[in-house]
C-alpha cells in the first residue's frame, strides 16, 4: 500500500470506528494493527510497543497525570465549590449579568485547581443554571457561559492536557504552564466582557439577584465566607504553580504537592466518609486510565503512520500550501479546529504533535508559541458540534426546558470569541512568551 493510500485508510478508519461508536483509544488501536499489515508489515509493531514504553509507560513527567486528577477529585468532592459560588453570587447581586459573572470567576477557580473539563461543567452546570434561570436568565446565555467557561480547565494551568502537550513537544512544562496563564485569563476575561456588554445592552438578559436575598447577608458575613471559601483554593493554586515557577519542584512533585493540599481542603470541607473517598479515589482511577489507554492507542496509530510514509505525505501537503509560514500554520490551526469536531483533546494532541510539531521546527517557528496556539483553539473541541463534550456534558445536568438545538446556538459567539483571541495572540506573540521568560528565563 502506498503513503498516499495508507494515509486515507488510517483516517478514513478513525473517521468510521468514531462514528459507530467505538472508545478512541480501541479505534486508534485497532486501525494501527490493520495499517501495520497493509502498509509497512507486522515487524513494525516491535519497534511501535518500545515507543509506547518509552514514551508512555516510562516517562516520569506523565506521573504528574494521575496526582493532578486526584488532586481534582478531592477538591470537586470537598464541596467548596458550592459554597464559592453562592458567596460570589451574593457579592455581585445587584449587577447585571452578575451570576454569568460569577460562573466565569468560579470556573476560572476550577480550571486552576481541578483542571477536568467534565467535572467543572457538570458542576457548574448544576449548582449555577438552575438559579439563573430562576431569575429569568437568557437560556443561551446562561448554558453558554458555563460550557465556555468550564472548558478553560484544559487551558488554564495546572493542566493535564499541558503536562502531556509537553512531554510531546521540545518545551518544559514550566514554561507552557506560564505561556498559557495570559491566554487563559485574556480569554475568560472576554468572556466576561461579552456577558457584561450583552446584559447591558439587553438587561433583560442578566436580571440582577432580587435585593431582599442579598439583604439576608451583612457585607461583613459575606467577606467572612470569601475568606472561607476562596481563599483555600487559592492557596492550593499558589502552592502548586508558585513552587513549579520558584523552582522548588518539578512539574510532578508540583502535583504531588497539589495532591496533598486538595487533601486537606476535602478533609476541612468534605464529608470524609469512607464511601466517599472510596469514590474519589475510583473516580481518579478511571480518568488516569482513560487518558493512559487513549496514549497507548495513539502512540500505535503515529508510529505505524510514520513508518508507513503517512508523515511525509502530511508534511509534503502542508509545506505546499500558499501562503507560506503563514498559509501553512494557519491550515494546521484550522485541522485541529476541525478535528475538533470529532475528537477530543487527547486524540488531538496525539494525532497531530507527532505530525505537527516537526513542520514548526521545520518553519523556524517558536515551539512554545505554536503549542499555546493550539491549546487556545483546542477550547472549541469541547464546544463545537456533533462530538462536542461541553455539550453533553451540559445537557445532561440541564433541565428540559432546554434543549440540545439552544446548546447548539448558546455556543457560536464563544466559539467565535476563542477566534478572536487567537488571532490577537497571533498578532501579539508576546502575549504567550512574555510570562515564560520572566519566570522560568525561557
Amino acid at each position: 500500500m502506498t503513503p498516499e493510500i495508507l494515509t486515507l485508510f488510517m483516517f478514513a478508519g478513525l473517521m468510521i470506528g468514531l462514528f459507530m461508536g467505538h472508545p478512541l483509544a480501541f479505534v486508534l488501536g485497532g486501525v494501527a494493527v490493520m495499517a501495520a499489515y497493509l502498509g509497512p508489515g507486522p515487524q513494525v509493531l516491535g519497534s511501535i510497543i518500545n515507543n509506547i514504553y518509552g514514551r508512555g509507560m516510562d516517562n516520569y513527567v506523565l506521573v504528574a497525570i494521575p496526582l493532578f486528577i486526584l488532586m481534582a477529585r478531592f477538591l470537586n468532592d470537598s464541596g467548596v465549590t458550592e459554597k464559592m459560588f453562592g458567596t460570589l453570587r451574593l457579592l455581585m447581586a445587584q449587577l447585571r449579568g452578575g451570576l454569568a459573572l460569577t460562573v466565569v470567576i468560579v470556573s476560572v477557580l476550577l480550571a486552576a485547581t481541578t483542571g477536568i473539563v467534565g467535572a467543572s461543567i457538570a458542576v457548574m452546570g448544576m449548582i449555577a443554571l438552575a438559579p439563573m434561570l430562576r431569575y429569568n436568565y437568557n437560556k443561551e446565555l446562561s448554558s453558554g457561559v458555563i460550557m465556555a467557561s468550564g472548558s478553560l480547565g484544559i487551558l488554564i494551568p495546572p493542566s493535564i492536557m499541558l503536562i502531556l502537550m509537553a512531554s510531546y513537544s521540545d518545551v518544559s512544562v514550566g514554561a507552557l504552564f506560564a505561556g498559557t496563564i495570559v491566554p487563559g485569563l485574556l480569554l475568560a476575561g472576554s468572556y466576561a466582557l461579552y456577558v457584561l456588554v450583552l446584559c447591558f445592552f439587553k438587561p433583560e438578559y442578566g436580571p440582577p439577584v432580587e435585593a431582599a436575598e442579598r439583604a439576608q447577608y451583612s457585607s461583613g458575613q459575606l467577606w467572612g465566607m470569601l475568606a472561607l471559601y476562596v481563599v483555600p483554593p487559592l492557596a492550593l493554586i499558589l502552592g502548586v504553580l508558585g513552587s513549579l515557577f520558584a523552582g522548588i519542584a518539578t512539574a510532578t512533585e508540583a502535583s504531588a504537592i497539589g495532591a496533598f493540599l486538595a487533601f486537606v481542603l476535602f478533609l476541612i470541607f468534605g464529608d470524609r466518609s469512607p464511601k466517599t473517598c472510596y469514590v474519589t479515589f475510583m473516580e481518579a482511577s478511571k480518568t488516569t486510565a482513560m487518558v493512559m489507554f487513549v496514549l497507548v492507542g495513539a502512540t500505535a496509530f503515529t508510529g505505524v503512520f510514520s513508518r508507513g510514509g503517512g508523515m511525509d505525505v502530511i508534511r509534503d501537503i502542508l509545506l505546499a500550501v500558499p501562503g507560506g509560514t503563514t498559509g501553512t500554520v494557519i491550515v494546521m490551526l484550522i485541522l485541529v479546529f476541525l478535528l475538533g469536531m470529532f475528537l477530543d483533546w487527547t486524540g488531538i494532541v496525539l494525532l497531530s504533535f507527532p505530525i505537527m510539531l516537526p513542520i514548526v521546527a521545520e518553519l523556524g517557528l517558536d515551539q512554545l508559541w505554536f503549542v499555546v496556539m493550539t491549546a487556545v483553539i483546542l477550547q472549541t473541541s469541547f464546544l463545537t458540534p456533533p462530538f462536542g463534550y461541553a455539550l453533553f456534558y451540559m445537557k445532561g445536568v440541564a433541565p428540559p426546558s432546554v434543549q440540545i438545538t439552544d446548546l447548539y446556538r448558546a455556543v457560536l459567539p464563544f466559539c467565535a470569541i476563542i477566534v478572536v483571541v487567537t488571532i490577537l495572540l497571533a498578532l501579539f506573540p508576546q502575549l504567550i512568551l512574555g510570562l515564560p521568560g520572566v519566570m522560568v528565563g525561557y
